[in-house]
């Protein structure tokens, strides 16, 4: 999506301070948006915001990474640290034509057009389901700064309908653009690559997947119930594995000895996890999008999934739906799924025909398009 150099350049910013870390969500979402802006647009001009301004993407070698893994991980120094970013973000003297905020809150950035992703509500519809410092800063700073925003994108249509009802906003203001699936990565494996994963990882010969962060809106207690409710010779044969880092408010207590709890890893090693995996559920209670089936679905492994949300919009006919509140229903899923060979089968080859619909490229083009309607408003 190369620009016409007779445009004149523009000056863009972007919040890229989830770059500094473990990459989870919001990170994924920078990290492949950025890495397609720099090769899909060759006129504006980027900057990046990581508490202090750069015209270079900061990696995990920087030394302000480093000091960043050794600072201790309390709510009260979570909260001190984005007090601070957002003081520090009103310092920089010259105006940017646009700011792009990828994290639901804007800073003091000084720009001509502000545009703001919000990837979901459940800091307003799950404050269980985060921590306390979070839901804290969200109250003091996200209502009144997401109205300083020219356009919203959200991850879903879904989404778009929440941002319209509460924050009553108009629809031509709030702008859906699905995320992207990387399909370098999210792919099917070769089979020695997958039997050295298992090993290394000691992963059960059979097993039921689910990934994501350990935490309540991802309905992992019922899951585990769901779990126990399967025939013993299901239980023998077929391990449950859980794959992603631990959350908050944890209510996976009681593991069983065929329960495995694999923390973060790397995106390849999570690829080969889906390649090696029976079946995937995701029983959330609530999802802005989901990129887990769709991943899942790219690895070639069947997807059962919550009717919740922006789920069915996500998977379509591809994933084998689920009530995520019902126990007993998620157990005569996952027994159907594993016991009958056309319907695996079926789900499979839909499952990859979806996935494919998917690319971050896709994703930074549609961004783009945004930024450049909102910079062109008078």
């Amino acid at each position: 999506m190369a620009q016409s150099s007779e445009v004149p350049t523009k000056r863009v910013v972007i919040n890229t301070i989830p770059l500094q870390g473990s990459l989870t969500g919001v990170g994924h979402y920078i990290s492949q948006l950025t890495r397609y802006f720099n090769l899909l647009d060759d006129h504006n001009e980027y900057t990046y915001y990581y508490g202090f301004f750069s015209k270079n993407l900061v990696g995990s070698d920087h030394p302000i990474q480093r000091l960043r893994n050794q600072l201790p991980k309390t709510p009260w120094f979570r909260k001190a640290v984005r007090q601070s970013v957002f003081a520090f973000s009103g310092l920089f003297h010259s105006e940017f034509d646009l700011y792009f905020e990828p994290n639901f809150i804007p800073v003091k950035i000084r720009a001509k057009k502000i545009v703001t992703t919000v990837h979901d509500f459940s800091f307003r519809l799950f404050p269980e389901a985060h921590p306390k410092d979070r839901i804290q800063y969200f109250e003091k700073h996200f209502s009144k700064n997401i109205r300083r925003s020219d356009r919203i994108i959200t991850d879903s249509v879904y989404i778009k309908g929440e941002a319209s009802g509460l924050l009553g906003l108009p629809d031509e203001m709030i702008t859906p653009v699905h995320l992207g699936v990387d399909h370098d990565v999210f792919k099917i494996c070769p089979r020695e690559a997958l039997e050295s994963c298992q090993r290394e990882l000691g992963l059960p010969q059979n097993f039921i997947l689910f990934v994501g962060t350990r935490e309540p809106r991802k309905n992992l207690e019922r899951l585990v119930r769901a779990y126990a409710e399967l025939p013993q010779q299901i239980r023998s044969e077929f391990g449950l594995v859980l794959v992603g880092p631990r959350g908050w408010g944890e209510v996976v207590e009681q593991l069983g000895s065929r329960i495995t709890v694999v923390d973060y890893v790397e995106t390849y090693r999570l690829a080969q996890i889906y390649n090696l995996a029976s079946v995937f559920v995701y029983p959330s209670l609530y999802e802005g999008f989901g990129l887990p089936p769709l991943e899942a679905m790219a690895c070639g492994c069947p997807v059962i999934a919550s009717r919740a949300a922006s789920l069915p919009e996500v998977c379509a006919d591809a994933a084998y739906y689920i009530d995520p509140r019902d126990i007993t229903t998620i157990a005569e899923a996952i027994w159907r799924i594993l016991s009958d060979v056309d319907l695996r089968t079926a789900l499979i080859g839909k499952g990859i025909a979806r996935a494919r619909l998917f690319t971050w490229e896709k994703t930074a083009e549609e961004t783009l398009r945004v930024f450049s309607q909102v910079m062109n408003q008078k």
